[in-house]
């Protein structure tokens, strides 16, 4: 072999390593970044306790509700905003102001005042995915995208999953502190968890400059400009809005009631509720981690992206809906979470075929095109946490939100069987 041939193949390594490098950290940053938004369903009886709540399931449902909405409203935004300074700078700046909106919760007085610092964190928040998204469409080719955008998804799903373990474990280690210096507990890890973001920060930056990863501050989106009409024309795009809309309404019942849900239908303890949440997410970590891989690899076997990215999308939300429903059925508690759990497994398998078709479909725009599809998905996740809690005030039967949960996966299957994955929304390659 040829020196020029060693160089060039030490070159590929190099930046196949720094592909995987900055993956690494974005998926660090989405397991933070969902252990703080999830901090406040575990001890939501608490703070509703301690903040004189009128009604738990009504207020503490609008609080996360309003999370939601405020997060999906900044999608957009955000979106551009990654697309004109950058990734890498977008999402450093981001972490820093979600985790300093995270530590100002912590000092919240009442309904409002954590209704609105609970809000401007999900905004700062809505921008890290956008960012995360624009970087792997820049340094992931076509056909590695699904294992990217998988592992990144299983981020998202180990910081759902450990989070409420996490915080329950963590209430109770405080609870001696919180006696000393005469505060709520929730108040203590609120201040915690605002903490990991900002040294993740630090962190990335350090890395980022030392090692010379691949992350670009922009992109030569000025020489081609979004083509505003032809995104609110196009039906896959609607179709692929849709999908997203229902998935994450529907996924949102994990970070937000099922510790509550559990301990109203189940009566299991706080802790207890914690552990089996985190046993329910284990399964859609390993959906996320196992679907990219399997979509990339049908891919390459098949260069059916219809069968890889739509086939198992359709699949994997038909049999969590499914599974769901089953699920309460099985008296015995372990055995309706091992159920719940493949569920998990089945919806999050399917779903990372949405960040991989968004990354597609946007091309130069993707940060916006992703931004948009996440935005709606946000509306939804800001619908369930609200109609969940008014089914409930108004019926008083819990177990109505499983039904709910399992009727919005069967729609998300629908729009998956109508959507037609293939080709780019601007007809442009994601290339510099």
């Amino acid at each position: 072999m040829s020196n020029v041939s060693k160089n060039d193949s030490m070159s590929e390594v190099d930046v196949r390593q720094g592909r995987y490098h900055v993956l690494a950290f974005l998926c660090l940053s989405a397991a933070i970044a969902y252990v703080q938004r999830s901090a406040l369903s575990v001890p939501a009886a608490e703070i509703a306790t301690d903040l004189k709540f009128e009604n738990l399931a009504r207020d503490m449902g609008w609080i996360q509700s309003v999370w939601y909405l405020c997060y999906g409203l900044m999608q957009l935004p955000s979106g551009w905003l990654a697309d004109r300074i950058g990734s890498r700078r977008g999402v450093a700046i981001l972490s820093v102001v979600w985790s300093l909106a995270t530590l100002l919760s912590a000092f919240a007085i009442d309904f409002v005042s954590l209704l609105f610092l609970w809000g401007m964190m999900g905004a700062a928040q809505a921008g890290v995915f956008p960012c995360a998204a624009k970087a792997l469409g820049q340094i992931f080719p076509e056909n590695e995208r699904a294992r990217a955008t998988g592992l990144l998804a299983s981020g998202m799903t180990i910081g759902g999953a450990l989070a409420p373990v996490l915080t329950a474990s963590f209430l109770e280690s405080l609870s001696p502190l919180a006696g000393i210096l005469h505060l709520s507990r929730w108040r203590l890890l609120l201040a915690a968890y605002s903490l990991p973001g900002i040294l993740w920060t630090i962190l990335f930056l350090a890395m980022i400059s030392i090692r010379k990863l691949p992350v670009s501050e922009s992109t030569s989106t000025a020489r081609s400009p979004m083509n505003w009409s032809r995104m609110l024309r196009s039906r896959p795009l609607m179709l692929l809005c849709a999908q997203q809309f229902f998935r994450a309404a529907g996924m949102v019942f994990f970070m937000t009631w099922f510790p509550t849900f559990l301990q109203k239908t189940r009566d299991v303890s706080l802790l207890g509720s914690g552990i089996l949440t985190t046993v329910a997410g284990i399964g859609g970590v390993v959906g996320s981690l196992t679907g990219g891989f399997f979509s990339d690899w049908l891919l390459q076997r098949t260069g059916n992206a219809r069968l890889s990215r739509q086939g198992i999308a359709v699949a994997g939300m038909s049999c969590c809906s499914l599974l769901i429903v089953l699920s309460y059925f099985i008296h015995d508690v372990n055995g309706s979470i091992a159920l719940i759990a493949i569920g998990a497994f089945c919806a999050t398998f399917g779903g990372v075929s949405g960040y991989t078709v968004a990354i597609s479909f946007g091309g130069r725009h993707v940060a916006t095109v992703f931004s948009t599809m996440n935005m709606f998905g946000n509306m939804g996740a800001a619908l369930f946490p609200i109609t969940a809690g008014w089914l409930v005030a108004t019926t008083g039967n819990w177990n109505l939100i499983l039904f709910l949960f399992a009727g919005i996966m069967a729609i998300d299957a629908v729009c998956w069987a109508l959507l037609n994955p293939q080709g780019a929304l601007f007809g442009d390659e994601y290339a510099e």
